[in-house]
């Protein structure tokens, strides 16, 4: 799971071996690097991708838990997005719904527009800041070892829980699923629901 970055855990790779049993679960990601990645290790119809929403994939992944109590819901956000939709950790604290889980991948930057520096990359620990707005379950994985636990952590922990994984900047060039909303809509729905997608 490390290499090319200077040792540093590979997104992809991380990522492939949680989704790797991800069983029924609904994902949400969001939008830019996150989505690419989730596009790319685990394409389903149960993903929920999330384009031009900065900051929102943590409420979003929250109403489908409320929504779906039986399902797992795992949110996979950037750092980026994470820290622009910040507040809504509190609430999901506050909510405490048992199957949801967020990931946070952190490369303590912003990739999208330019590697410019991250918050993350300085006093801001995403991780305490969950803890603080009252997760009782958070984790930091910088290593193999603690990407290893990350499976179990995410999927077998009761929720709302929080991990954030170091990792080095993407090496990945992008891999595009369906940009258009009317028809991601229809499909995650179909999915989630059993509708004939319209």
């Amino acid at each position: 799971m490390t290499g090319r970055e200077g040792g540093k855990l590979q997104r992809r790779d991380v990522l492939a071996s949680i989704l790797a049993a991800r069983g029924d679960a609904l994902v949400v990601s969001s939008l830019g690097t996150s989505t690419y990645d989730l596009f790319a290790v685990s394409p389903a119809a149960e993903n929920a991708y999330l384009w031009n929403a900065m900051g929102q994939t943590a409420p979003v992944g929250l109403g489908l838990a409320i929504a779906q109590p039986e399902r797992r819901v795992l949110v996979v956000a950037g750092d980026g997005d994470m820290m622009m939709g910040i507040g809504s950790l509190s609430v999901i604290a506050a909510q405490a719904p048992e199957n949801l889980s967020i990931l946070v991948i952190d490369n303590e930057g912003f990739e999208e527009t330019g590697g410019q520096t991250g918050l993350s990359a300085g006093r801001a620990d995403i991780a305490e800041i969950a803890r603080g707005s009252g997760f009782s379950e958070t984790m930091v994985a910088r290593d193999e070892k603690g990407a290893a636990r990350l499976p179990d952590f995410l999927w077998r922990q009761a929720g709302p829980v929080l991990a954030v994984v170091k990792v080095g900047a993407s090496s990945d060039g992008p891999a595009y699923p369906c940009m258009d909303g009317p028809e991601l809509v229809g499909t995650f729905r179909a999915a989630v629901l059993g509708d004939q997608p319209g």
